[in-house]
Formats: structure tokens, sequence, C-alpha cells
């Protein structure tokens, strides 16, 4: 993987968390944490939709790696979901 193919897959990660953030209605950070939500979600969309029986229909061939886009944006979208609800009803006590 090269390090242009790398930047590439980190800007489709981090756009994936980003579109997952504003569809649960929770922001947990900026540019690096939307990085990671993504990759994130791309692991727990995955394995959700793997789980589940269902294909990949959206993904994105970066460098010989395959980023599953659809997933990644459902799975940060629970993640970030999820640490909302914890850190409301954290916060709430």
């Amino acid at each position: 993987m090269t390090v242009m193919s790398f930047l590439l897959l980190l800007l489709v990660a981090a756009i994936c968390g980003t579109i997952g953030q504003s569809l649960a209605g929770y922001s947990v950070g900026g540019c690096i944490t939307s990085i990671v939500v993504g990759f994130i979600g791309a692991f727990l969309g995955s394995w959700l939709g793997r789980l589940l029986g269902l294909p990949e229909p959206l993904t994105v061939n970066v460098g010989g790696e395959t980023f599953p886009v659809l997933w990644s944006i459902i799975g940060s979208a629970l993640f970030v979901a999820v640490l909302a609800f914890i850190s409301r009803s954290r916060a709430s006590v």
C-alpha cells in the first residue's frame, strides 16, 4: 500500500465517520475522531452484516484493500448512537 492510497483510505474513513455522526445526531470530535469512528464503524458494520448474512453493496477498493462504505456508515452511526446514549445518561446522573 502506497502513502497516497493510505491517505485516500483515511479520507474515505473520515467521510464515512462524519456521515455516521450526522446520522446519529451526535458528534464526538474533529477530523481524527471521524477517521477513527469510520474505521470502527467499518469493523462493526461488516461484522454485523456478516452476522446477518447480508452482502456488501457498496465497497471502495483502495490500494488493494476493500473498504465497505455502506457498512462503515451504518456501523459508525450505531457506534456514535451508543456513545451518545452512554454520555447523556452519565451526564444526567
